[in-house]
């Protein structure tokens, strides 16, 4: 029976570091003028290609599934925190990435706005 309540902590404490990073970029967004934030916004520019290639390209449209790079093959976890406990917890980490596919897949960096519109969709999934 002590083991429920280590579970629970266990995954408050997840829920916490997903909503703490998200959280504190959405923050700075709004304070470089983006916002208010939309998740079908997001989903939209999941599947919209706005140079090389689509997000679905390599993520898949599907995040709780994972994809594979649609250049090298290499295999990419899933994008949904539901099924991948360590997406969207550090913040370095989410923007070095948004800093990388903005570039690869639209040739330019995304705006503020987009990651926002982003991260929204993300964290429903």
């Amino acid at each position: 029976m002590k083991i429920l309540p280590i579970v629970i902590v266990f995954l408050v404490g997840l829920s916490s570091a997903h909503a703490g990073a998200v959280d504190e970029l959405l923050q700075e967004y709004r304070s470089q003028g983006a916002g208010p934030f939309s998740a079908e916004a997001g989903a939209a520019l999941w599947t919209r290609s706005g140079g090389a290639q689509t997000c679905a390209a390599c993520h898949d449209s599907d995040l709780r599934t994972g994809g594979r790079h649609a250049k090298t093959g290499k295999p990419i976890a899933p994008m949904a925190p539901s099924v991948n406990a360590k997406r969207l917890t550090d913040r370095a980490f989410i923007e070095k990435w948004f800093k990388r596919n903005c570039d690869s897949a639209w040739g330019r960096a995304c705006t503020p706005q987009e990651k926002g519109d982003f991260l929204s969709y993300l964290r429903n999934q």
